[in-house]
């Protein structure tokens, strides 16, 4: 019997942090994903230190993985030249909550 969930994710190949911080490096986003990344994967450090497990590592590579490749589909999106401000508020449509 495996002490694993059966549907556990397999975890990121050991060079997937620098590999995908390489690829953060190079975007167009460097400016502002690299810092985010860089706070992302300190705080998984310290909460890996503290639980002495590699989860909170993992996941952070998985969510970043996840944003790098949603990317172009979102600048696809936004050049698509659709116009947003129709949108309501969700706060206008539920009112103040207790």
């Amino acid at each position: 019997m495996s002490a694993q969930p059966e549907q556990a994710p397999a975890p990121p190949a050991p060079a997937a942090a620098a590999q995908l911080l390489a690829q953060l490096r190079a975007d167009r986003r460097a400016e502002m994903w690299v810092p985010a990344f860089e706070r992302d994967w300190a705080k998984a450090l310290e909460d890996s230190r503290h639980s002495y497990s590699l989860t909170p590592l993992h996941d952070i590579v998985r969510t970043w993985q996840l944003r790098a490749a949603a990317a172009p589909a979102v600048d696809a999106y936004m050049d698509s030249g659709r116009d947003e401000s129709g949108f309501v508020d969700l706060d206008d449509v539920l009112g103040t909550r207790p």
